[in-house]
């Protein structure tokens, strides 16, 4: 039977939990530096308080992750090293992945790709380590040592486990004919494996929000001038704390999600729908112009909100363009209307 989804809708007033430190990482501008003035603003509006700020500061400089000239909200601090966007943004190569299986350009060949290992207590980091980058990595456990991933990920896996040391402890293989128990229909397999209602429940809560967000701007476009410029019933720090929040919310339904190709995954399956969202309102965002005497630069000149911009846009191979027209835009089975996306 058919796998059916159950879970809740979103509450759209819901906003992400961001916790400082990702705050640091997501406003670190394309040279490097952190404005503290637009740090403490911006907190602000999340509803941190300053304390917080602060000792998050005194710590990720402790760490040696940044140094700080000055004081206070005039400080800047700098990254010590090229400064990660933190847990913040999934890899940008997720993102373009996920994109290109919303467009019909990743279909699934009907190939398991399967992983077993056994690795003595003795090793148990290694183990344990091994486990978490085939999760994140989007497989999941069978039993005890056997996992599976719909994805082709066995070099990903291979050059993890020879990093570790465990390489000759790893068996690799594929199937076309996966049975577990009685189960072989490709789909009813996929819902039996992974946590689907909990991966479409984080989608939802990412179209809600990212839904709020573009009314929020066309709101504020309302409010605008006679000059009729996009979005300018919001100060720069108003901006800057949508564009943070909108890149933790699709962090929080992406990194765990496996991406699934579309075959497996239920009819319609609300992960599209939620990426498209996000993609337009990290379009609206990006398009609003500078704000004249607002000190604030636009997200578009952070480093995390550049990797979005590369990532949203996932290039076409030869052919592609071709066979995206055969196939049309829905390559997923979503509940968008055809020709919806190319608004």
């Amino acid at each position: 039977m058919p796998h059916s989804l159950t879970h809740p809708r979103a509450d759209r007033t819901h906003r992400p939990e961001i916790p400082t430190r990702l705050l640091v990482h997501a406003l670190v501008r394309e040279d490097g530096a952190v404005d503290a003035g637009e740090l403490y603003s911006v907190a602000g509006l999340l509803g941190m308080t300053d304390q917080q700020v602060r000792l998050c500061v005194k710590r990720l400089v402790g760490e040696e992750k940044f140094r700080q000239e000055g004081r206070g909200r005039k400080a800047v601090l700098r990254a010590v090293s090229d400064a990660a966007t933190g847990t913040l943004a999934p890899d940008a190569d997720h993102v373009r992945h996920a994109y290109r299986q919303d467009h019909g350009l990743a279909p699934w060949d009907g190939t398991w790709h399967l992983f077993a290992f056994a690795v003595p207590e003795a090793r148990r980091t290694a183990r344990d380590a091994l486990r978490e980058t085939l999760l994140h990595l989007g497989a999941a456990p069978l039993q005890g040592g056997l996992y599976v991933a719909a994805n082709p990920i066995a070099d990903l896996v291979e050059a993890q486990a020879r990093q570790l040391g465990v390489l000759d402890s790893v068996t690799f293989l594929t199937s076309t004919d996966l049975r577990v128990g009685e189960l072989t229909d490709p789909r009813e397999l996929a819902a039996a494996v992974w946590p689907l209602d909990a991966i479409a429940a984080r989608h939802d809560q990412l179209a809600d929000f990212a839904t709020a967000c573009v009314d929020r701007l066309a709101a504020a476009d309302g409010a605008d001038g006679a000059d009729g410029a996009g979005g300018g019933g919001l100060s720069g720090a108003e901006r800057l704390t949508l564009a943070v929040e909108l890149a933790a919310e699709f962090g929080h339904a992406m990194t765990p999600d496996p991406l699934l190709p579309p075959e497996l995954l239920p009819r319609p399956w609300p992960g599209s729908r939620a990426r498209r969202l996000a993609r337009e309102c990290w379009a609206a965002l990006s398009a609003l112009p500078d704000e004249h005497g607002d000190a604030t630069p636009p997200p578009r000149l952070f480093r995390l909100f550049r990797l979005y911009d590369d990532a949203f846009t996932a290039p076409e191979e030869p052919g592609e363009r071709g066979e995206r027209g055969e196939r049309g835009e829905r390559g997923d089975g979503g509940d968008d209307e055809p020709g919806e996306r190319s608004r």
